[in-house]
């Protein structure tokens, strides 16, 4: 009976044993498997995403590096109905203003004393520059708003708005000039104005405030590029200026023998007498008046704009974040 159940016991030990070598080789197998499934979903994930980078590479390549060159480069959302409610906005329209007007008096000194002085004040020009950027961008000319404006780095209401204070910081700086210029009585010199357009000389004073336009604003665009340092955006701003005077006073001078006839700034120029008085009718005065406005506001205008898209178009050819 003993031996009987010694066998018996030893056939369910072997049926155990062989029961648990099967669990243990299932086990394994299925271990096994999903290690390889896990592995060919690796792979798989791995061709997948090189898949899709490469597609996002060839798609950037077939992109032109003009996208986005039309793009709005300034932050957030301003219309007519929220940008007044930013008292912000009030510092800027001031920071324009008194900035123009202190713009405006160094620029007439220099058409009083003559062009020699245009280095001395440029020190002058660099501290306004400097003080005025934290409030509004320092722009101190329509022709560099109409260009912000064109170029999407400014909103169409602010450039208007600050349009308007230039015109009127010019005003106050001609007016505080000009008291100056009264008390000193008849031992002040002479205020020098703008030359009127003679005729035959429109191409060539038009000629001379585009290619000043466009010196100032490709260096104004260009300056923006180095905003994290103000003194070096003021330095190079500063420089454009001082290079379209000076090309403009030796074309003016040195080759069709003008004197006085530009200025780069058409808030300043109509401070200087550029609209005849007088004429022998009413069409000639007008007549003389869009010319005066065409050479001295629109050119100079255009030739903002053309240089920030200038600088635009260089920063896209030389992939410049």
């Amino acid at each position: 009976m003993a031996t009987k159940k010694s066998k018996s016991s030893n056939k369910s030990n072997k049926t155990k044993s062989t029961k648990s070598t099967a669990e243990k080789t299932a086990v394994k197998s299925v271990t096994k498997s999903a290690e390889v499934d896990t592995a060919k979903t690796t792979v798989t994930e791995k061709t997948t995403k090189s898949e899709d980078t490469s597609v996002s590479s060839s798609s950037n390549s077939g992109k032109s590096f003009l996208s986005g060159f039309f793009a709005k480069k300034y932050e957030g959302k301003e219309s007519i109905l929220t940008i007044f409610k930013n008292h912000k906005f009030y510092g800027a329209l001031l920071g324009e203003l008194l900035g123009t007007m202190l713009l405006a008096f160094l620029f007439f000194s220099v058409l009083l004393m003559g062009i020699a002085s245009t280095a001395t004040y440029a020190v002058a020009i660099i501290a306004v520059l400097i003080a005025v950027y934290a409030f509004s961008g320092a722009c101190l000319n329509p022709l560099i708003t109409v260009g912000m404006m064109a170029s999407r780095r400014m909103s169409v209401i602010r450039g208007v708005m600050y349009i308007i204070a230039e015109i009127a910081g010019a005003w106050l700086g001609w007016l505080v000039f000009n008291a100056f210029h009264l008390a000193g009585g008849e031992t002040a010199y002479e205020i020098a104005t703008i030359t009127a357009i003679g005729e035959g000389k429109f191409w060539i004073t038009a000629l001379i405030e585009l290619m000043g336009g466009i010196i100032i604003a490709f260096f104004f665009a260009r300056a923006l590029k180095y905003k994290r340092s103000v003194f070096t955006f003021a330095v190079t701003v500063t420089g454009g200026l001082v290079l379209a005077i000076l090309v403009g006073y030796v074309i003016s001078a040195a080759f069709v023998g003008l004197s006085n006839n530009f200025i780069y700034n058409p808030a300043l120029a109509m401070m200087l007498q550029i609209f005849p008085t007088s004429g022998e009718n009413f069409g000639e005065i007008l007549g003389g008046i869009c010319q005066a406005l065409s050479a001295y506001a629109l050119i100079p205008a255009i030739g903002g704009v053309i240089g920030f898209y200038l600088s635009d178009f260089s920063s896209k050819l030389n992939d410049e974040e």
